[in-house]
């Protein structure tokens, strides 16, 4: 067990920003009810917290050459645990914001790609897939636990122990440092290329914060932003500025790689069709994932009436699922491949958002319901189980920090994109169909119609049809009629919900197109030209 303890500590930092994402994701609506907010408020914290881990993760593995990545995982250690203690203490929204999702965000995009790195270097040949496929199995007990751990302290105690929680833990991981050794270097520390982490972190902020916004502002006829351009919304402007500033991005690092200076990003790495493939799917698998776990509570708090414990109990199928899957198949993949797994992973999760989708109804089937999130953590267990190692195999030891930064950006960044995008879709769904019920409910009046459009042009929310009735009589509705909105809401808000399943489905088919460059034989067989092989005798870096 001696040789296991570093994977002990980095396993545990891995497990706990996991646990974090999902108690937040099953805790919405009580995070609604207790800072007297709306959901799209909670969905921009959430959203938030991934683009601020996407947006420095490139960052963060820099610093990891820099000052060292022994050094940086325990230092961004105790930038998370000041922010988890700051989220715990929060009495407003926006100090939650503060706390979760930038301070403890900075944390993590330091951890991260450390922890990557650190795991490489302490593990080879046939070690270092099993402490992979531990990794990407403790990723799934964090969302194994965290709905239901979440859950259960959410309705019966409070969300703020959870966080508390987390820094008695961060506090045992650094009592722990011993574990890891920092391995030696063999090259001069290099410099951080200060305007290529500006660029970097404003262009991908400015790309999802469009996303993100889209739901509010509209994608092209303005719904509800605080300016328009030229007429049209902000939405693809922000968007196309966020892709001009990463062009920019990408020509300074270029220019700084041409002139010998050390770039963010060396990027060639991109060149490397294993590695940009791994980067790829990590980004599609993130953003299914996030996205299922954003649209999948509302459905069970919102539309079915659940708590948050008996949310995180119907979630549970998918978190015990995954972790048992991403165990399995580390040692699976060996044998049949990791582009056979990946395909197989999403063909499994083609069928489950199938599934799902028949199920979502307004009276749930708990044995289908819990059948089709089974299968969702099986698809997504098998790709946490391979694509960890494939990245990471395709980079030398010197180059562990700059592609687990790579790696941890993709990731972030489909967390990111997944909540955005699949929140933008969900309400853009809902304001639709609500409107198509509305015009042809002949139950209602043309008075009510006009009223209806008028609200919708201020913005729709994601809320509970019993909202929806004391808005309508508040409203001065009579009963009849306000009755009548509320069953066109509800049936707006299954359209809405089966929309945004329906767009995962189509992101999992399309990922298809991006696994042809994996490996096709036994993990880490097959290498990039020009980076070194670790040697399976070789024991830990020391």
């Amino acid at each position: 067990m001696r040789r296991w303890r570093a994977l002990i500590v980095l396993g545990t930092a891995q497990f706990l920003m996991v646990l974090d994402t999902s108690v937040m994701n099953v805790s919405i609506s009580q995070l609604v009810e207790d800072f007297d907010t709306e959901v799209t408020t909670i969905q921009a914290v959430i959203t938030l917290y991934a683009l601020v881990m996407a947006a420095f993760m490139l960052i963060g593995g820099r610093l990891g050459d820099i000052l060292g990545r022994r050094r940086i995982f325990f230092l961004g250690l105790v930038v998370y645990g000041t922010g988890s203690a700051l989220t715990a203490l929060a009495p407003t929204v926006w100090v939650l914001a503060l706390g979760w999702s930038v301070v403890e965000g900075l944390g993590a995009a330091m951890v991260l790609p450390a922890m990557a790195a650190l795991v490489a270097e302490s593990y080879r040949g046939p070690d270092r897939a099993v402490a992979y496929g531990v990794i990407g199995g403790l990723a799934g007990a964090g969302i194994a636990v965290g709905p239901l751990l979440g859950g259960w302290v959410t309705t019966y105690l409070t969300w703020r122990l959870v966080f508390a929680g987390e820094v008695v833990v961060v506090l045992a991981m650094l009592c722990c440092h011993r574990m890891i050794a920092e391995p030696v270097r063999s090259r001069t520390r290099p410099r951080l290329d200060g305007v290529g982490a500006l660029l970097s972190a404003t262009g991908l902020g400015l790309g999802v914060l469009g996303v993100l916004q889209s739901s509010t502002w509209g994608w092209v006829s303005p719904r509800n932003p605080p300016f328009t351009v030229l007429g049209f919304s902000p939405t693809l402007f922000v968007v196309g500025a966020g892709a001009a500033v990463l062009a920019g991005f990408v020509r300074w690092e270029r220019r700084r790689d041409e002139r010998g200076s050390d770039p963010l990003v060396h990027l060639p790495l991109l060149g490397r069709p294993a590695l940009r493939s791994g980067l790829l799917a990590l980004l599609s698998q993130n953003l299914i994932l996030l996205g299922l776990f954003f649209v999948i509570p509302l459905y069970l708090q919102v539309v079915q009436g659940f708590d948050a414990f008996e949310t995180g109990l119907r979630l549970l199928p998918v978190s015990v699922t995954m972790l048992a899957a991403s165990l399995l198949a580390s040692s699976l993949g060996r044998t049949i491949g990791p582009r056979r797994m990946v395909r197989l992973a999403l063909a499994t999760l083609t069928v489950a958002v199938v599934w799902l989708l028949a199920t979502i109804d307004p009276v749930i089937d708990d044995a289908q319901f819990a059948g089709a999130m089974a299968l969702v953590g099986v698809g997504t267990g098998l790709l946490a189980s391979q694509l960890g190692n494939v990245v990471q195999s395709s980079a030398g030891e010197e180059e562990r920090s700059e592609v687990g930064g790579l790696q941890f950006t993709a990731q972030n960044l489909g967390s990111a994109l997944g909540t955005a995008l699949i929140g933008s879709i969900l309400l853009g769904a809902l304001a639709h169909a609500f409107t198509s019920q509305v015009a042809d409910d002949p139950r209602l009046s043309e008075e009510t119609r006009a009223e209806t459009g008028v609200a919708l042009e201020a913005g729709i929310s994601f809320v509970t049809t019993d909202q929806v009735r004391s808005a309508a009589a508040n409203a001065g509705l009579p009963p009849a009629e306000a009755e009548a909105v509320t069953d066109s809401y509800a049936a707006a808000q299954l359209d809405g919900l089966k929309a945004a399943i329906l767009a995962t489905g189509g992101i999992t088919l399309a990922s298809f197109l991006v696994t042809s460059n994996l490996p096709a034989g036994r993990s880490g067989r097959r290498e990039t030209a020009g980076t070194p092989v670790p040697s399976p005798s070789a024991g830990p870096t020391r």
